[in-house]
């Protein structure tokens, strides 16, 4: 029994040569018992009716030359003698001899020749016959041999049709099924297998390959019952946190929304998760919201009848060439409240504590004007001290209680056309003195055709002034202020560059936020100056920035519309 391909292929060719060697053996046995026949036929038979005819012929011209008629009569009969196949054949024979050698003796009598001659005659009929009998026997062994080849043939034929059309199935079956097996496994179809039953090499490659399926649906379960266990700690996870979560990947696909962002965009889990961003976008305005709108500002959504404020934060998540986005919306209305009742009560502080100074610094007036009396040297000093606190006092109180004016939005701007060069001057007036005290110059230019600016004069004026006074501030003395004034794509721009220690770049950002004094300086200041600068600037739609580097200066500028 084959076991292998190799010996099935091999025992099916050797299965074709037998059937080819026993079609042509059949064939090949037949016609050498034709031939045989044949040559049976023409030995036995068609010799001696050759010899009967030349002794017939010796015999007719016996009269003519005697001696050499006997002579070829005798080769002819000899022959013939050794050449009886036929049953009566010897006895005529014999007789034909004995007759002849009464003629080669002299008896050359009538009755002697006929009788040769009818000897000759019987042996000539015994020959006919039998080859008339032969002839016929020889047809039918031919006809026979011709219907087995034909037999043999018929069947060789449709056992090699048969064997043509089965075999290469033990071949192509098995190859088919492992194509099919593959195909599954690339489909990730774990549970499919390869049932061959033979031990052949195939069979072997069946189990090998059953083996390798079995073996990938174990790692796929297994691993699959890990991404699930992964995937619902991860939703337990982002369902804990406080703050609203949205995850969308590098195809723009949302991936999870917790359910904090459900409740913020009314939607369910179905309607936003594993459907593309835009999609989702086009049908919430919410989430429109939060995917295109770039500002770091809180802003409002009302929920339960109250106004809550959120603020957004996207967390980028690289992922190979691309990279996925986290959008995290916090609730600051907590802060937002907090934030709201500071600014009342440094306005309520503000406020109440600004008329006890003013009184103050009016009795401190009074104190210092000698119609009240004389005072000596010491008390002088001593009420100087005490106008400049109160007065440095009055300044921190009017800066809080503008910056708290400028939070709750009841600052009022009278936004009209105003001349740049009207702004420069009173803001140059204000400092003139401050700047003549340590000395500093400061240089005014102002670029030719320049329109007017569209502006509160009061409030950009203003800026202008913090803006010398803190150049005045940290320059050098015997150092140079400019002032430069410009027209740059519909934008009045004013620019501030002193001579200063500058700022590191860390911290440039920064000086604009409330409070904030950069570490190592040892001037005097509330850190408010270019936090309000900055709120006046914007609310009047323009923009505020620094340039600077350490040991080089720096250059404040700010913007504003032309009128």
């Amino acid at each position: 029994m084959a076991t292998s391909v190799k010996n099935k292929i091999r025992l099916g060719t050797l299965f074709l040569f037998l059937l080819l060697l026993l079609s042509g053996g059949v064939g090949i046995f037949n016609l050498v018992s034709l031939k045989h026949d044949a040559i049976s036929i023409l030995r036995n038979n068609y010799e001696s009716l050759d010899y009967c005819h030349v002794m017939q012929q010796q015999l007719d011209s016996f009269h003519i030359n005697a001696a050499a008629s006997i002579q070829r009569f005798e080769q002819a009969l000899r022959r013939q003698e050794a050449n009886i196949t036929e049953p009566g054949e010897k006895i005529v024979t014999q007789e034909l001899r004995n007759n002849f050698t009464k003629l080669k003796s002299g008896d050359s009598s009538l009755a002697l020749v006929s009788g040769i001659r009818q000897q000759l005659q019987y042996v000539l009929k015994l020959n006919m016959e039998a080859i008339q009998k032969k002839s016929v026997l020889t047809e039918r062994r031919a006809n026979q041999a011709l219907t087995y080849i034909s037999l043999i043939a018929a069947v060789v034929f449709l056992i090699a049709l048969t064997f043509s059309f089965n075999f290469p199935s033990v071949i192509a079956n098995p190859i088919h099924d492992l194509t099919e097996g593959i195909q599954e496994i690339s489909q990730k179809n774990y549970q499919h297998r390869i049932h061959i039953n033979s031990k052949d090499e195939f069979g072997k490659m069946a189990a090998a390959f059953n083996a390798m399926a079995e073996r990938l649906e174990y790692f796929e379960n297994s691993n699959l019952n890990k991404l699930m266990f992964e995937k619902a700690r991860a939703e337990a996870v982002i369902n804990s946190l406080k703050d609203a979560s949205i995850g969308i990947d590098k195809n723009n696909i949302v991936l999870f929304a917790n359910s904090q962002a459900l409740q913020l965009l009314n939607l369910q889990a179905s309607d936003i998760v594993g459907k593309k961003a835009d999609d989702v976008a086009k049908r919430n305005d919410l989430f429109r919201f939060l995917l295109t709108d770039k500002s770091t500002t809180p802003f409002k959504i009302v929920l339960n009848n109250k106004e809550n404020y959120f603020i957004r934060e996207i967390i980028d998540v690289p992922q190979e060439q691309a990279k996925s986005i986290v959008i995290v919306v916090k609730n600051v209305t907590t802060f937002k409240e907090l934030d709201v009742a500071k600014t009342n009560f440094i306005a309520t502080v503000s406020h109440e504590l600004k008329t006890p100074l003013a009184s103050s610094d009016f009795s401190l007036k009074l104190l210092g004007d000698e119609r009240t009396g004389k005072l000596n040297s010491d008390q002088k000093e001593l009420v100087g001290q005490l106008k400049q606190d109160n007065q440095r006092m009055l300044r921190i109180l009017s800066e809080l209680l503008t910056m708290s004016q400028m939070e709750t939005g009841k600052i009022h701007l009278d936004i009209s056309p105003v001349s740049a060069r009207e702004i420069a001057d009173n803001a140059l007036a204000a400092t003139s003195t401050a700047a003549k005290e340590k000395a500093i110059s400061i240089k005014l230019q102002i670029a030719e055709n320049l329109p007017a600016v569209l502006a509160d004069k009061e409030k950009a004026g203003w800026v202008l002034v913090n803006f010398l006074s803190n150049a005045i501030k940290y320059a050098p003395r015997e150092s140079k202020v400019d002032v430069d004034i410009t027209n740059e794509n519909g934008q009045v721009v004013f620019s501030v560059r002193d001579q200063g220690a500058g700022i590191e770049k860390q911290y440039q950002e920064k000086v604009f936020e409330r409070f904030f004094k950069i570490p190592g300086t040892k001037t005097n200041g509330t850190g408010l100056g270019l936090s309000i600068s900055k709120e006046f600037i914007e609310a009047m739609s323009g923009k505020i920035s620094v340039q600077s580097e350490p040991g080089m200066g720096s250059t404040f500028t700010f913007s504003l519309p032309a009128g």
